[in-house]
């Protein structure tokens, strides 16, 4: 059901956990499932140095959420806002359409976190 990329982001989640001096976080919540993706990242000169990420949710949720942090880690800015849902979709293999929330989160979560930035 899941590809093997999306398994091992959920087992071996990357970039988990509180992100001390962030320059911006949010939270995103999906109120049908009731997932709930907090995103944090610090940013010097255009570029995101870090990101990190703390969910509450399905295996998929965490695996996008891992995800999303690698892609986002030395990143500029501009280029944070090409990532869609259906991209992170693409990049972990293709979710099943009944998980294609957890990508939609991620990308919410990205959306609310770049109004936050420069």
């Amino acid at each position: 059901m899941f590809s093997d990329l999306v398994l091992d982001h959920f087992r071996n989640p990357r970039n988990a956990g509180k992100l001390a001096n962030a320059s911006a976080e949010v939270q995103a919540t999906n109120p049908v499932c009731g997932d709930i993706l907090e995103l944090a990242v610090r940013v010097e000169e255009g570029l995101i140095r870090e990101a990190r990420f703390l969910c509450r949710g399905c295996t998929t949720s965490i695996a996008c959420a891992s995800f999303l942090t690698e892609r986002l880690t030395g990143s500029a800015i501009a280029a944070a806002r090409s990532i869609t849902p259906d991209t992170i979709s693409e990049d972990l293999g293709g979710l099943p359409p009944a998980t294609f929330h957890a990508a939609q989160l991620a990308a919410e979560a990205l959306a609310l976190l770049l109004q936050k930035l420069p």
